[in-house]
This record gives structure tokens, sequence and C-alpha cells, in this order.
């Protein structure tokens, strides 16, 4: 098999299944031809000439193209024989992460807020410190940590602020960009619990540097912020930990019910986002003291690496890892022996993991590179838009609208827990009840119309919530922009979900180390597109990052509508 062409054949024309033929198991015959058309890279097997259309399968029903021409029980998912001789406790589940899950996502969302504040409080206290210098009869007030500020808002500091937050998002995701392939690789070769630590220790580093600056800013620049932002991106950042997560309900989970599963992961991320900034605000409110809640975020993270240590189960078989191990082996064989450094510095290729997404070998083609592409794409903007849009918004409505942490926390708690109702409730309906699972259990078939059509509804309201943001003038508006927004929240884990079902079982964590790979370019371009158009507009026609934001949706909206269905769909 070709390196980077995930999808090459291997089985032959005289080897196919009776299934396959499209005569001996209810197949119609023009079926059958085009399945395998599918494994032959487009290619009809008796003519040679190319018999593509959109009704071709993408892949083989068996969801592999190894070759194996045993029968394969269309009602069994492969993984489910590693599964059943497992005792219940060493058992692997999304159920044993989802909870202390969310309890790491509720720190995480916790001090979303609390820390852009910090920081924002931090570079007041400076540029008033630098003003003062420059003019000593100048009579400033006092900076007060999670107090209203409102000396703090004025367009110097919220353009400072804007300038720090994008050098921190750049910082972490050039580094990310070089670990999370990397990381997503190692974890099939070692295992999802090593990695989902090492990245987990990242995050918990990051508030130990933020403590640090916030409890001695005198003798503690506000710019050590920027190296814990640098540990993070090392270690993969949350990147990484949300990539993983989808490795391990991939590993556990039957492909018809991913995106249910990766949408209880998005709906923890949210749970924590929605419900963190206002246990944040509250607990920041009791103590009188900002850091306050970032003590709490520390022990949540250490209850979330203890309880992954000791007793969630790994996912990924021990027979899998040596699998993987030895093909990484024989693929650095192939390579030939590296002499010296310079020779292994010509081997790096940070853009090499990209190759899953665009297969050219046998089996592949051009209707699945598209769709790959295309899916690819659209994330790439839902995340960048996210990662951007986030630090935006909140300082946005301090200038706005003068809205102190309390209320921003509120505000974020709102939006939420729209997002949080739409993953856990009516994801999961629409797929039970849409969604039959009498069809390809193996689900490698490609995107189906459930998951195209759920895309499109999604990003849709995503459009209208950033054009909301751009015509709100008043606090409740951009609050029901929000809560419209919230909607949007099925579009990420339904993407993963269907870009999982057009690659080989085999090859989840390199497809997810892709996609960590194009989140963390996206939390460097996307930051540093809209946060600098903000640093640049603010007091003058300030809502105009919003109304690039919602022409970026618009685009990806109208991208959705060139992903075509290749599975089977049953109503």
């Amino acid at each position: 098999m070709q390196d980077g062409a995930p999808f090459a054949a291997e089985e032959r024309v005289s080897g196919l299944r009776p299934e396959f033929a499209g005569s001996s198991s209810g197949h119609n015959t023009t079926g059958g031809e085009n399945v395998v058309t599918a494994t032959t890279g487009g290619l009809h097997p008796f003519t040679g000439k190319q018999n593509w259309s959109e009704e071709t399968p993408l892949l083989p029903k068996n969801g592999s193209l190894s070759g194996d021409n045993e029968s394969v029980d269309e009602e069994e998912w492969d993984g489910r024989a590693y599964l059943d001789q497992l005792p219940w406790y060493k058992r692997p589940s999304i159920y044993w992460v989802v909870p202390p899950y969310i309890i790491a996502m509720l720190a995480f969302g916790g001090i979303i807020v609390p820390k852009i504040n910090l920081i924002l409080e931090l570079i007041c206290k400076q540029y008033l410190a630098e003003q003062v210098l420059q003019d000593p009869n100048m009579t400033i007030m006092p900076v007060v940590f999670g107090g209203e500020n409102p000396q703090c808002r004025i367009p110097e500091v919220q353009s400072r602020v804007s300038q720090f937050t994008l050098y921190g998002n750049l910082i972490m995701g050039i580094l990310c960009a070089l670990t999370s392939p990397k990381l997503g690789a190692l974890s099939d070769r070692y295992g999802r619990k090593p990695i989902l630590l090492l990245s987990s220790a990242g995050l918990l580093a990051t508030e130990v540097v933020t403590i640090i600056a916030g409890k001695y800013p005198d003798q503690v620049s506000v710019d050590w912020i920027l190296f814990g932002y640098a540990i993070d991106g090392i270690c993969g950042s949350f990147i990484t930990s949300m990539a993983l997560s989808y490795a391990y309900a991939t590993d556990c989970t039957p492909p018809a019910n991913r995106n249910v599963a990766f949408g209880y992961f998005h709906g923890s991320l949210f749970t924590g986002i929605a419900v963190g900034p206002i246990i944040a605000a509250y607990v920041v409110k009791c103590t009188g003291s900002i850091l306050s809640i970032f003590y709490v975020a520390l022990g949540a993270h250490l209850s979330f690496m203890l309880f992954l240590a000791l007793l969630i189960p790994e996912s990924l078989s021990k027979s899998r890892q040596h699998e993987a191990r030895e093909k990484h082996r024989a693929h650095r064989e192939a390579q030939g022996p590296s002499s010296d450094w310079i020779n292994q510095l010509r081997h790096i290729n940070l853009i090499e993991p990209l190759k899953v997404l665009y297969p050219t070998g046998e089996g592949s083609s051009p209707a699945l590179r598209r769709n790959l592409l295309l899916l690819a794409g659209v994330d790439f903007t839902i995340f960048g838009i996210a990662m951007s849009a986030m630090t935006v918004v909140v300082i946005y409505s301090n200038f706005q609208f003068g809205w102190t942490t309390f209320e921003s926390s509120r505000f974020v708690s709102i939006v939420n827990a729209c997002r949080v109702s739409c993953l856990l409730l009516v994801l999961p309906l629409v797929t039970r009840i849409f969604h039959k699972r009498r069809s390809n259990p193996h689900g490698n078939m490609g995107s189906d119309l459930l998951d195209l059509s759920i895309i499109r509804i999604a990003v849709f309201f995503d459009t209208l919530a950033y054009l909301g943001y751009t015509v709100s003038r008043t606090g409740l508006l951009f609050t029901i922009s929000g809560v419209i927004g919230g909607i949007g929240g099925m579009a990420s884990p339904t993407i993963t979900s269907a870009l999982t079902k057009h690659v080989s079982s085999n090859q989840t964590g390199q497809l997810l180390g892709a996609t960590g790979l194009l989140h963390a370019c996206a939390r460097i371009i996307a930051p540093t597109i809209f946060q600098g158009i903000y640093s640049v507009t603010v007091g003058k026609f300030t809502q105009t990052v919003f109304l690039c934001l919602t022409v970026t949706f618009a685009v990806a909206f109208t991208c959705t509508w060139f992903v075509k269905p290749h599975g089977e769909f049953q109503i």
C-alpha cells in the first residue's frame, strides 16, 4: 500500500465476495458493480474505464480495503469482538470519559472570561503606569482586579489587549500545529491515555503561570502569560485533547453512532463553557479575588488527570498499537538511513499529515477527495471563527455595553446552554429518528444526507447569529443573536463524524491528527485576521469584525452544498 493513500485497493476481481457481485445477497447488479468500481480506483473491473457516479460508494461495504475475502456479518461492527472479550471495568466506553471530561471542561470554560479580564486589567495597569511616567501630574484611578475599572474602557487599552491575545494565540497555534499531528500519530502507536495526560498537563502548567502573573503583577510581567501559551501549545492544547477524545470515542463506538458520541464530547465542552463562566462569576464575586477561580481550575485539571490515569481504560488494543508501531517502523526503514541531522531535517514535512485528506492511490476517487477537502475546509473555518470570535465578543461587550466579568460570564453561559441543549438533546433525537442503523454499520461510505442536512442547518444559523451581532446595539439583542448561534454547535461534531466515515478504521488517529493540524493553523490564521481587524477598527466602526465573520460563515455555508452524499440514507 502506498503511504498516504489510505484507500489503496488490494482486493482482486476474482476474489470478490458474493455481496459485491450484486447477485447473491439481495443487492442489485448495478449496486454491486459500483462497489467493485470503488475498490479499483474508479475503473470498471472488466472494461478498465472510469465508472464513477454520485451514487458510487466511497469505500466497499466492509469499510476496509484490506483484501480480506472472508464473509462479514453486516449487522456487526468490526470493533465489537475486542470490546466483548473485556470485563466491564476494563471495557472502554465514552461513559467512562464524559463525566470527568465535563469537570475538566468546566475548568476550561470557567477561566475563559476571567483570564481575558485579568489580561485586560494587567495590561491596563501597565498602560496607566506608562502614562504616569510620561506625565507625573496625571491622576489615575487604581486598577482593581475583578472590579469594573471604567478607566480601562478606552480604545488604547482595548487595542493592546486584542494584540496581546493575538500574540498568545499565534504562539500557541504555531507550536500546536507542530506538535498536534505528531501527538495524534503517537496515540495510534502507544494509546490515547498517555497523550491525553500530556495535553492535560499543558493546561495545568498554563494556569500555574497565569496565577503567578496575576498574584505578583509588580514583580512578574504580564508577558509571562505568553510563556504559558507556549507551554500549552507544546503539549497540544485543548485541540489535541479534543481530537484524542474523538479518537477514543471512535475506538469504542460504532460508526452509525459516532456523531452522537462526538456530540457528547462537544456537549461537555459547551457545558463547561456555559456553566463554567457563571460558576466562575459567583466564585469571584463571593471571594472578591479573580485569582480564586484559577485555583479551582487547577483542582479540576488535577482530578481529571488522576481519574484518567487510574480508572479510565485504554481504548486502543495492544494489537492495534503494535500494528501501528510496526507500520511506522517499516515506513521509517523504507525512507532509508539518515546519517546526520541535515538528512533528518530533509525528511521533515510539516504538511505530510494532511495527505490523508487527499488520497491518491488505488481505491481513491475525485468524489472522495472533494468531500474530504470540503468538509475539512468548513471545519477549519468553523473552528477558526470560534477561537477568534470568543475573545472578540468578550472584549467588544466590555467596550460596547460596559459588561463586567459577571455580565460577560452570564452571556457566555446563556449562549452555550443553548449549544448544550442542541448537542445533548436535539442531535441524539434527530439521529435516532432519521438515521436508521440498518445500512452499513461499518459506516465508511462517506457522508449521508442526514449528516449534510445537520451541517447545513447549523452553519446557516451561525451565519444568522453573526449577522445579529453586527446589527445589535443593545445587550438584549446581542444575547438573542448568541442564542440563535447556539444551534450552530451541532456542525462541528457532525463534520468530524462525517470525516471518519471517509477513512478506514486504522487511520482514525492520522485523520484526527490532520484535523488537529488544521485547527492549530486556524488558531493562528483566524485570530490574526479577525482580532487584527478589531484592533484597527475599535472606536471607529467597531462592528466591522462581525460583518467579516458573517461573510466568512456565508462562504462556508455555500461550500457545504458541494459535499455530496455517497452513503445509504433511510427514513
